[in-house]
């Protein structure tokens, strides 16, 4: 005889199987930060505290599980953007985008994979431009309508800067993490119509000796599946 006590017996398990699930995208997060995207479902359980079983019950495979990363960063990433459009100045919110967003690929390693790597897949990409597009142009044409932007500056050149700074932080991640905060500043100096003066740099360029050292712990990004 069913009663109305068993719905409640039934809640706590599916708490406890959402926590699971945030627990091993936790975890994953911060593997794939640190190590990128080739790591196995086993690193990411064991980084989690859980079986490996536990794992493929809440992903079915890796490819799933950077899915719902990928969807997780989008929207992210996209807040970060609506931030930026609540800021008085047009200028200062796009700099905050640009700068944030790069700094989060700095933090994490595999971000940029997650987000431009290859096989991404038709819905991934269709999600991407639904929901980073709107408010990646409105803070472009809000920079632009102020006179601060290039006029010939579009939206669509936005995640292509992106990449080419996140190249940088690949670049120089052993060897100087910050130095992308330079480019940027060399970046955004061109993007801006008017300034009273070229922005000083924050950092200075690398040494010969220092280029030789990125350029001997660089490693090209690897192309293919990642599961």
């Amino acid at each position: 005889m069913s009663t109305a006590a068993e719905p409640a017996r039934d809640r706590p398990l599916r708490r406890d199987a959402e926590r699971n699930r945030r627990r091993i995208l936790d975890a994953a997060t911060e593997v794939f930060a640190d190590r990128g995207l080739g790591v196995t479902m086993d690193d990411i359980a064991a980084h989690a505290g859980v079986g490996v079983g536990t794992v493929y019950r809440r992903f079915a495979n890796k490819d799933q599980l950077i899915d719902a990363l990928f969807y997780e960063r989008i929207d992210a990433l996209a807040r970060l953007g609506e931030e930026g459009l609540t800021h008085a100045d047009a200028w200062e919110g796009l700099v905050f985008f640009m700068e944030e967003a790069i700094g989060q690929q700095a933090r994490d390693r595999g971000l940029k994979e997650l987000l431009f790597g290859s096989g991404r897949g038709e819905e991934r990409v269709a999600h991407a431009r639904t929901r980073m597009a709107p408010v990646v142009f409105a803070l472009v044409d809000r920079a632009r309508a102020a006179g601060v932007l290039r006029p010939d500056v579009e939206g669509t050149d936005v995640p292509v800067l992106q990449l080419m700074l996140g190249t940088v932080v690949d670049f120089s991640r052993d060897v100087e993490p910050e130095l992308w905060r330079r480019y940027l500043t060399l970046m955004l100096d061109g993007l801006r119509v008017r300034r009273d003066d070229d922005t000083p740099l924050p950092l200075p360029p690398l040494d010969e000796h220092g280029t030789e050292r990125a350029m001997a712990s660089w490693q090209v990004p690897r192309r293919g599946p990642v599961s």
